[in-house]
């Protein structure tokens, strides 16, 4: 049996990560601060680890064939964490012999981003989270190239889905479902946005974990996920919950203005423009490797989405979910 450690397994990321592999028939060992590791889902081996302690860190993930870093650091401190954070899952994985795992988003591609975006696509560091990214995964092919650490990047867009909560789809798109109201956050409801479901991009990880051997010692993926405009989310939205919704917006000036006063939101804001710009991303790559993504069709996703976070009051859950199934 192999044995996955996953870093962050109490984050919504690293849970959805987390039941993927267990479902697979690996070990899961979930790595977690403090009472976070109560929390982790069912079967999942709970290790108690600090991932800014680096010989805590190495510890945890002693036993380890794959490590995936799904650690979330602070959206405003990200100055001072994704480096350090790198740097240590580097040395665990090196301590281990283990391939790592990393969940990369579409900052990287910076304000030119656009649809069918490659692989192999100029990146510009237009923005600090973006500079970060890439120095990042620059981190990581050196390591790759000259300690032969290796290491799989699989990038999607925004996540939705999973048990745990705080996602765009629960924080402002369905987040006053219960008064029958949908918000979108772009500015245009016919420009293309990309999204990840996070099962689906769960099982991508696992599916990838068992090829890692025909991989580059340093390898980027790219998950399509649900490339969709605001039109289609709209309806999907409709149809899974099975009636109709208000639409409504989002005043990006006022949350810049209350940004002054939030660290969190004023980062939130600096990123806004990934809802102007139209992208999606090319999976050719992925598929090659493991065959047709796993894609939960959208109204299907949102319809277990909304159930599994209980985001529509009006009905139970149980409800919810066949409705979703009957309107499939």
């Amino acid at each position: 049996m192999q044995t996955a450690a996953i870093l962050g397994a109490a984050g919504r990321n690293g849970d959805a990560v987390a039941r993927a592999f267990l479902k697979a028939g690996w070990r899961v060992k979930g790595i977690a601060r403090g009472a976070k590791v109560s929390t982790l889902a069912p079967g999942v081996e709970p290790v108690m680890a600090d991932a800014f302690d680096r010989g805590a860190l190495i510890a945890a993930c002693a036993d380890a064939d794959v490590i995936v870093h799904t650690l979330n650091p602070a959206y405003d401190d990200w100055t001072n964490t994704v480096m350090p954070l790198a740097e240590n899952v580097l040395a665990a994985a090196q301590a281990a012999g283990a391939t790592v795992m990393i969940p990369g988003n579409v900052y990287n591609y910076g304000y030119s981003i656009g649809v069918d975006t490659a692989e192999d696509a100029p990146v510009s560091g237009d923005t600090e989270k973006a500079r970060l990214r890439i120095a990042m995964e620059a981190l990581y092919e050196r390591a790759a190239r000259e300690k032969g650490i290796r290491t799989i990047v699989i990038r999607a867009g925004d996540f939705f889905g999973g048990k745990r909560p705080e996602s765009w789809l629960d924080v402002m798109i369905l987040k006053d479902l219960k008064k029958d109201k949908f918000t979108w956050p772009g500015p245009s409801w016919n420009t293309v946005h990309a999204f990840a479901y996070l099962p689906d991009l769960a099982e991508t990880f696992v599916r990838v974990a068992e090829k890692r051997a025909e991989t580059a010692p340093f390898a980027t993926l790219h998950f399509r996920g649900h490339a969709i405009t605001g039109e289609e989310m709209h309806t999907a939205a409709e149809k899974a919950v099975g009636r109709k919704l208000k639409r409504g917006g989002v005043s990006w000036s006022m949350l810049r203005a209350v940004g002054l006063f939030n660290p969190i939101l004023r980062e939130i804001v600096k990123m806004s423009y990934i809802w102007r710009v139209p992208h999606s991303l090319a999976n050719g790559k992925l598929e090659a490797l493991i065959g047709p993504e796993p894609h939960t069709p959208l109204d299907a996703a949102l319809g277990e989405a909304i159930a599994d976070l209980k985001l529509d009051g009006s009905r139970p859950a149980e409800k919810a979910s066949a409705q979703t199934m009957a309107a499939a």
